[in-house]
């Protein structure tokens, strides 16, 4: 397994609210409705802006699952397999070409604001890692930036 990290971000709500958001996937929707936010699309490179449109505007949610068209990857699901109460969601990878675990773990700062992280475990071989490595990299840090500005209130 290769573990990957997101930066420690930091969000203006309760932990409680942030919990309760990542802990019912259907709750993510509101990424669908930011998307088209000109402040939100500040947050992505100016090339990049209509292919994340894409991807985001293609994607379902449920209490339990997100999945997505990833394109040639194609179609990328997430499932909610275990809750630890204000501090933690693990996700697994149901239909994905790499298997991996996520991890989004939720702190309290004070009582009105908290910090999260994001953590993959990838079950990457030698030559994939060699290729996507740099790209994990990169999504986890923007997927975690994306979590950190939606609103949890």
């Amino acid at each position: 397994m290769t573990r990957y990290e997101s930066s420690i971000k930091q969000v203006p709500f309760p932990v409680e609210n942030v919990y309760a958001k990542l802990a019912d996937l259907s709750n993510l929707q509101v990424i669908k409705e930011r998307i088209n936010d000109p402040l939100i699309q500040q947050q992505i490179p100016a090339d990049k802006v209509s292919q994340v449109q894409s991807v985001v505007e293609k994607m379902e949610f449920t209490s339990d699952s997100v999945s997505c068209d990833a394109g040639m990857v194609g179609n990328i699901s997430l499932e909610i397999v275990e809750r630890d109460e204000n501090k933690c969601v693990k996700y697994q990878s149901v239909s994905s070409p790499v298997g991996f675990t996520l991890w989004a773990q939720v702190l309290p700062t004070s009582e009105m604001t908290s910090k999260l992280r994001l953590t993959i475990d990838a079950d990457l071989n030698f030559f994939m890692k060699q290729m996507v490595d740099k790209h994990i990299k990169n999504g986890i840090e923007k997927m975690a930036d994306m979590l950190a500005m939606i609103p949890y209130n």
